[in-house]
């Protein structure tokens, strides 16, 4: 799988100007705080969209700005761990974690959340809602992206 990413997107006071193609595997994104890290992150997510590019899986287009095509972030189903532990407040710590269901596939194999949660040790937390957690929704907020499986 590789993703392709060019774009372009002027903020106040800063332009970015991105284009690389990332192999198979893990990619790192690694620069001095605002140099638009996240700002690349969120486009890929369909979060942010920017002012000039083109995003893609493979041949699966994300957002292409000459087309005008832009995908829904769900419809994306792309796994983001955020930075900062984001979870849906008014949502339980197990309905965050299934939350995922509603965009999947017909016919997608239901992830195993009893293994998930034991992995994680958050079992005590799924009832609660992620403003009782405070600093317990570190661990619970990653588990949410790896409940159901992405496309990408």
């Amino acid at each position: 799988m590789t993703l392709q990413v060019r774009l372009a997107h002027r903020f106040a006071g800063f332009d970015l100007d991105v284009d690389f193609t990332a192999p198979q595997g893990l990619t790192v994104l690694f620069g001095p705080s605002g140099s638009g890290k996240t700002t690349v992150v969120n486009a890929v997510a369909g979060l942010l969209r920017t002012d000039a590019g083109r995003i893609a899986v493979n041949d699966w287009v994300l957002t292409d700005s000459a087309a005008r095509r832009h995908l829904a972030p769900h419809r994306r189903r792309l796994g983001y761990i955020f930075q900062e532990g984001r979870l849906f407040p008014h949502l339980s710590v197990r309905q965050n974690l299934l939350y995922g269901r509603w965009f999947a596939p017909r016919g997608a194999v239901a992830p195993d959340l009893d293994r998930v949660v034991q992995m994680l040790g958050i079992g005590p937390l799924l009832a609660r809602r992620p403003g009782a957690c405070r600093a317990e929704r570190k661990a619970a907020s990653p588990s949410a992206a790896r409940c159901w499986p992405p496309r990408a």
